[in-house]
């Protein structure tokens, strides 16, 4: 796609909630559509799709194999290559979305999962004591326009939600600044980081090299926080981006058109 004189290419952040839609009379119990899911995906029709919360989590832990909701959306996406993780399990698992995903227009190589480490502490939910889950982060490679690129996909911990933060429980976001440094060519991190304004997870990155598209529009209908995003790296130039709000999760989606920033 060309725009404003350069070649684009488009992305799209997205936590689907596990195909859960969103009803303001019954936020929690609004049953699953993975057809609105995929409707929404096929109108956007980026050139890569980030996931996240892809999967349900259930009490116990229990991961279900092979994916059901992925493997749907591998079967209705057409055109697309894609890779998928689960995290590690987690007995004491809240039952929300976890599990994710990156589809691709160009074909995906090089897939690597790194496990993100749970933090020492513990909380209640649903009248049951909960340790945190570990989380992932993955990645893979691919050739646009010629051009490699890393694509970097996670999920964190949601601290605010559990009476503490990701300042105080840094080490998820600390491996991920550590694999943003190692990044030498374009790269891409994409993902619902679960980070409040004053938690400093975005000025972490900045000073890895990594700037957010957007971090004023909310993109979480739960809470007013700018929780999803998509960092890029100075081998990329920002050529425009928007928040799409979406009844297909309780998330919005975030979309941004990319070029490179010079020939190799």
């Amino acid at each position: 796609m060309a725009r404003h004189g350069f070649m684009t290419f488009s992305t799209l952040t997205f936590n689907m909630q596990n195909g859960q839609p969103w009803d303001e009379a019954e936020p929690d119990n609004a049953g699953i559509d993975l057809g609105r899911t995929v409707e929404f995906l096929e109108r956007q029709d980026a050139d890569v799709i980030f996931l996240q919360e892809v999967e349900r989590g259930f009490d116990g832990g229990n991961q279900i194999d092979p994916p059901p909701n992925y493997h749907y959306l591998r079967k209705k996406l057409k055109g697309y290559d894609s890779v998928f993780a689960y995290p590690v399990a987690n007995q004491t698992e809240i039952p929300f979305g976890l599990g994710l995903a990156v589809f691709s227009k160009s074909k995906l190589r090089d897939f690597q999962k790194t496990d993100l480490p749970a933090a020492g502490l513990d909380f209640e939910y649903g009248g049951v004591r909960r340790k945190p889950s570990q989380r992932l982060l993955i990645s893979a490679r691919t050739v646009i326009q010629g051009r490699e690129i890393c694509l970097l996909n996670t999920h964190l911990q949601a601290f605010f939600m559990i009476g503490s933060s990701s300042t105080e429980h840094s080490a998820q976001r600390d491996v991920i600044e550590a694999e943003l440094r190692l990044q030498q060519g374009p790269a891409i991190l994409a993902g619902d980081l679960n980070c409040t304004p004053g938690e400093g997870l975005v000025e972490q990155f900045e000073l890895a090299g990594f700037r957010t598209v957007q971090n004023r529009e909310v993109t979480w209908r739960r809470m007013p926080y700018v929780l999803d995003h998509l960092f890029y790296n100075a081998h990329l130039r920002l050529v425009g981006h928007s928040v799409i709000p979406t009844l297909a999760s309780d998330h919005h989606a975030v979309r941004a058109e990319f070029s490179f920033a010079r020939p190799e």
